[in-house]
């Protein structure tokens, strides 16, 4: 009975050790689908450049759009295909790395809703605008209780200023992501405000397609620092684009 108890007792102090070392992390994507009829883009061949239409969007359901790109990846799986309350998002989807504890809700906000999505992020990027999501018998918790939050698509900041709540509501530490052109200069005053680190952001124009997300993210989830999180980055954006390594490390870049 004794030996019984005792190894009752193991097995549970194991069983919490194990959560402990496999803690659940989420990940919010904000992307702004690509449109040429409302954003200050060099335009793209129409399919590509629809902004209500996820489907074929250059920046979602295109080969390297990031529901396209990640549901064909070997590290992840696509859990669920949702609709958001939110009418200006237009496809919600949640996905799980496969080595890990750690789940990702990427949206696709209307192209001419670019204004607004990156209210969203900035606002998230504070701490606020949690949204839960039902995973089997659990909530997983995103917005701003996500531990890495990404924006991907057109740098709208070039062309208006935002107003949102955007000081920070806690001192909980945020990673975040912008794959977007200049992301650095034109996002660092509202940063500073939320209190968001900044783990790659880009000082020049750029192709935000979801292999360079994807590489950063891989780096984030193996808990690597945040250069080598934005090396992983410029390999990824280098492989593709063909730019040049030194291009791409001075693209994209870490910290402030």
């Amino acid at each position: 009975m004794k030996k019984t108890i005792l190894l009752l007792v193991f097995i549970l102090l194991l069983f919490g050790v194990s959560k402990r070392e496999n803690p659940i992390k989420t990940i919010h994507v904000f992307v702004a689908l690509c449109d040429n009829a409302n954003q200050g883009i060099v335009p793209v061949p129409a399919k590509l450049g629809n902004g209500q239409d996820p489907k074929s969007n250059l920046y979602w359901g295109a080969l390297y759009g990031i529901k396209t790109h990640f549901k064909n990846s070997e590290d992840w799986s696509l859990v669920k295909t949702m609709k958001s309350d939110n009418p200006k998002i237009l496809e919600r989807l949640l996905f799980k790395h496969k080595s890990s504890n750690t789940f990702m809700l990427a949206d696709a906000y209307d192209g001419k809703y670019i204004k607004q999505t990156t209210i969203d992020f900035l606002e998230a990027t504070a701490g606020r605008n949690e949204v839960s999501i039902a995973y089997n018998s659990s909530k997983l918790s995103f917005g701003g209780n996500s531990k890495l939050l990404a924006y991907v698509g057109h740098d709208g900041l070039m062309e208006f200023n935002v107003d949102g709540d955007f000081s920070a509501i806690n001192d909980t530490k945020r990673d975040a992501i912008i794959l977007a052109c200049v992301s650095k200069t034109y996002f660092k005053p509202y940063f500073e405000q939320t209190k968001a680190s900044p783990l790659v952001w880009t000082t020049g124009l750029m192709a935000p397609e979801a292999y360079t997300l994807k590489s950063a993210i891989e780096g984030w989830v193996a808990d690597e620092t945040d250069v080598q999180i934005r090396e992983r980055a410029a390999q990824a954006y280098h492989k593709y684009q063909k730019c040049g390594i030194k291009a791409a490390r001075r693209l994209l870049v870490t910290g402030y």
